[in-house]
């Protein structure tokens, strides 16, 4: 992963990321590559997703743990490979129905 590693790593720099959210963000590649086995830049959508599945579900990790693997592996597939996977193009919704949520003024005032 020696050439792969240090696109990534270019690509952290340029974007002005602290050094623990580099090395956070390394260490989800590498964890991802010794699991696989192969460098992530030869694993599937479908792979990568099963394997964020099982480090979730499975193996259990705490949110606090969780979001910058997450994370770390969304930089390496976007920025750095430039893959648009819906698995990491998601939008999730930020305002589940809260009422200072912008489209439920827009609802609101389309109601009356």
């Amino acid at each position: 992963m020696s050439e792969l590693r240090e696109r990534m790593v270019q690509d952290l720099k340029l974007a002005g990321l602290v050094d623990a959210t580099c090395e956070a963000y390394l260490r989800a590649a590498r964890q991802l590559a010794k699991y696989y086995m192969t460098s992530p830049d030869q694993l599937s959508e479908i792979q990568v997703e099963q394997y964020i599945l099982y480090v979730r579900d499975e193996l259990g990790i705490a949110k606090g743990t969780f979001a910058p693997m997450f994370a770390g592996l969304k930089f390496l597939y976007v920025r750095t490979l430039g893959y648009e996977w819906p698995l990491f193009l998601k939008k999730e919704s930020a305002c589940h129905a809260r009422n200072d949520c912008p489209m439920s003024a827009v609802m609101q005032t389309a109601a009356a």
